[in-house]
């Protein structure tokens, strides 16, 4: 007999362990070294271009990680990777998605409704 949540409680149990010791780990990193920290945090933001925005303000964007927010949001972005993960002989996940107009759904519900037509020019291999 198969407890298939069971093994995703478990797994979120972990990854509610793993993001908690790495948000303590940082908050007091960031309490002993704010100056190193900081530097840190913005070499960071300098591979996903954020700090190349002329309205960046590192004053006010920094001192935002490792906060309890911080420490939510990781949570629930990871959570939600872990059940959009398709397992070998188990049904897809039913990711959301947003339509053009804005509209969001499940894909299943997508793939049900009127949609337009995809002409496929090429092949898939």
């Amino acid at each position: 007999m198969r407890l298939p949540w069971l093994g995703l409680w478990l797994k979120r149990l972990g990854i509610f362990l793993q993001v908690a010791v790495e948000v303590a780990v940082g908050k007091v990193l960031m309490t002993l070294f704010p100056e190193r920290a900081k530097r840190n945090i913005l070499a960071m933001g300098q591979k996903t271009g954020m700090t190349r925005n002329p309205r960046f303000s590192p004053d006010n964007w920094v001192p935002t990680f490792f906060s309890i927010q911080y420490f939510w949001f990781v949570l629930k972005v990871r959570w939600q990777r872990l059940e959009d993960k398709a397992e070998y002989g188990e049904l897809a996940p039913n990711c959301t998605v947003v339509r053009l107009s804005g509209q969001t759904c499940k894909i299943w519900d997508f793939i049900q409704g009127n949609r337009p037509l995809v002409l496929n020019f090429g092949s898939c291999t």
